[in-house]
């Protein structure tokens, strides 16, 4: 089912009645020190949720609650086992017998290169953050979203639907996130927990900053193999900076999980951006060559 933007803040300022009430419906949002995760948990504060930013420093946490005070920072690094059971002791405390009502897994990194170029150490850190990571939060919040009979919200990416150059690990782990949002889906239906998947388009975030910063490292290796992507990397460059001047902002991502998280019937999927309206049929009907035919003429004349 289709719905507008109207309809989307409709349905969401039903939700604003929530915070003069004695109880607040309480949502879970990791990687929410920048991005995409603060500006969702920033307008699920608006929008009246109790509002639990996962963040890994101290100051990550005081500048949210600098932005909105109502924000109640936790400390979580989804990597670290210890971490996320020190998290859902907290939220447990806080939200007692009402239970999670939404559980928002943004938190991810970005892994850019060539593949030939990144080390195992290199893609385990993309599949522990983005994939296991993910997994581990959802397993050990599921019994107190079980408790609320509420929703998972996963962030996925326009790489879940189509892989490109230089981003390949990344896509694969995007990848993954849609393959285990269709088997949670099904799995946690008996339960009526809902399970909602973003797939946003090219976003305006530090993420990719922090990539190719990354990649730039990588060039500066003096080995014949960086040296034979070299010019190619460069050109990647080039054209990311310039896709970033009409990438979709963080709030319209958080306007999507708002409706994921208030719609009578949210839907399974939410495509984000008008990019991702342009590739995800591409991918999906046309031939590989020509898909990969127009991916290449893409990143070397800019979309």
């Amino acid at each position: 089912m289709g719905s507008t933007r109207g309809d989307i803040e409709g349905r969401c300022g039903q939700m604003v009645s929530i915070r003069n009430s004695a109880v607040k419906r309480a949502v879970f949002v990791t990687g929410a020190s920048s991005g995409i995760g603060k500006a969702c948990a920033l307008h699920l504060d608006r929008l009246g949720f109790a509002v639990f930013a996962g963040v890994r420093k101290d100051a990550d946490g005081a500048g949210l609650v600098a932005e909105a005070p109502g924000i109640r920072p936790v400390i979580v690094d989804v990597t670290k086992s210890d971490t996320i059971a020190a998290a859902v002791a907290e939220v447990r405390i806080e939200v007692g017998e009402s239970g999670l009502y939404g559980l928002v897994n943004n938190a991810g990194i970005a892994v850019v290169g060539p593949i030939e170029t990144l080390t195992a150490s290199d893609i385990r850190e993309q599949f522990d953050v983005n994939v296991v990571g993910q997994l581990a939060v959802t397993q050990a919040f599921l019994p107190l979203v079980r408790q609320a009979r509420g929703r998972i919200v996963i962030m996925g990416s326009i790489f879940g639907l189509l892989s490109c150059p230089f981003v390949g690990v990344y896509a694969a782990s995007k990848f993954a996130l849609e393959a285990l949002a269709d088997a949670l889906r099904v799995e946690l239906a008996p339960w009526e927990i809902e399970v909602s998947l973003i797939e946003p388009g090219r976003m305006a975030t530090t993420i990719w900053g922090k990539s190719f910063v990354a990649m730039e490292k990588m060039q500066t290796r003096e080995d014949e193999v960086h040296a034979l992507y070299a010019a190619s990397m460069t050109l990647a460059r080039k054209k990311a900076e310039e896709f970033a001047r009409t990438c979709t902002s963080p709030q319209r991502v958080a306007r999507a999980v708002a409706h994921a998280l208030t719609a009578r019937r949210p839907k399974t999927r939410y495509k984000v951006g008008r990019d991702v309206r342009f590739w995800a049929p591409l991918r999906r009907h046309a031939p590989d060559r020509l898909a990969d035919w127009v991916i290449n003429l893409m990143l070397r004349m800019g979309a």
